[in-house]
């Protein structure tokens, strides 16, 4: 079963780098000057680096936690019910 889940994984793995790949390439050989084609490079990588950002802060929100279940303990005190 875990050799279905690894394929997967490595051609969604493949197809993101390939469409980045492509992106890349797209931008630089179209026929702009240097300075537009770094800008929007430049902006590119600051909205990914957002996206990863955000989509990181929400996987550990999803990941952790939500009660603290540990900290409630009986230690046999005397406490009336």
């Amino acid at each position: 079963m875990s050799t279905c889940n690894d394929k997967a994984a490595a051609a969604v793995i493949a197809f993101v780098s390939g469409a980045f790949i492509g992106s890349v390439a797209a931008l630089l050989l179209a026929p702009k000057p240097g300075r537009e084609v770094r800008e929007k490079l430049s902006d590119f990588g600051d909205n990914a680096a957002e996206k990863v950002k955000r989509y990181t802060r929400e996987a550990k929100f999803k990941v952790s936690p939500k009660s603290k279940v540990g900290d409630y303990r009986y230690d046999g005190g005397d406490a009336w019910i």
